[in-house]
């Protein structure tokens, strides 16, 4: 089984460059220390109002999110620079059981990279 943990936020535009690099630098490297977790993707999405972020982590189980969130899995998890950064924090965060998948993992790879 796989889960994906599904967290949303946003941010003034001016302030969307420095919260990119801080999740690159702060977050990313975190979520990857936790034994159980698979991977991240940050998904960006500039609107009218502001930046739009979403992080998709991976994990194995229940308990790896455990693990990285603490005993309430669906609490959503801050850093103290979000304050920062954020217009507002969600209190929950959404979880997916994934039940079905088809990924080329190099070509992927390579596209998010920009090699292709």
């Amino acid at each position: 089984m796989m889960i994906v943990r599904i967290w949303h936020g946003r941010v003034p535009h001016e302030k969307a460059a420095s919260y990119r690099d801080f999740l690159s630098e702060r977050a990313i490297p975190d979520y990857r220390g936790v034994p159980g977790n698979l991977g991240v993707f940050v998904l960006e999405r500039p609107a009218a109002d502001a930046v739009h972020f979403v992080t998709l982590t991976y994990w194995t189980s229940l308990d790896a999110i455990r693990a990285f969130a603490g005993e309430d899995v669906l609490k959503a998890k801050y850093y103290p620079e979000d304050q920062d950064f954020l217009l507002e924090f969600e209190p929950e965060v959404a979880h997916y059981t994934v039940a079905d998948a088809a990924v080329d993992v190099d070509r992927l790879a390579n596209l998010i990279q920009g090699r292709e």
